[in-house]
């Protein structure tokens, strides 16, 4: 009985560590891929002068605004336009408020940019968006996010 139950158990321990293939998920391939297609986004709008930030954030100050800079927990109010690469736009809310801390990375890193007033375009790779996760049917994985923000007020 116990020779029954260990093979048993190591039949379901090996099955379990099978993987289909396309399970496993290449950070660096994607970064590759995400970090290619910024690259196509501003060859084709020439009017974009974004700077990549550190984090691999591409970010261009459209007004800056006035006063002192939001940090991670500042309660932010913004209207804002998200967009995919190729133009559809996912999200147009206006007056949103949210803790900054409680979005994606890559607002946590683009807003702080911009004061009180001011305008900021976000070039969002994947990793510092949704990853390889979708939030909805608007937002396929691994999205490059393209967001224009109005930081309308924060504290």
């Amino acid at each position: 009985m116990k020779k029954t139950i260990l093979i048993l158990s190591l039949f379901v321990a090996v099955f379990a560590s099978c993987k289909k293939q396309g399970d496993t998920f290449d950070a660096a391939a994607q970064a590759a891929k995400d970090e290619t297609a910024i690259q196509a986004y501003l060859k084709a709008n020439p009017s974009i002068t974004a700077t990549k930030d550190d984090s691999g954030l591409y970010y261009q100050v459209l007004t800056e605004g006035t006063g002192t800079s939001p940090i991670v927990t500042s309660s932010v109010t913004v209207n804002y336009t998200g967009k995919l690469l190729n133009g559809s736009v996912f999200a147009q809310p206006a007056n949103l408020t949210s803790q900054l801390s409680n979005l994606i990375k890559g607002w946590q890193v683009g807003i702080p940019k911009i004061k009180k007033g001011g305008r900021i375009l976000l070039i969002i790779p994947s990793v510092l968006g949704y990853g390889n996760q979708s939030p909805g049917t608007a937002i396929p994985a691994n999205s490059v996010l393209v967001f224009t923000i109005d930081l309308l007020s924060f504290n």
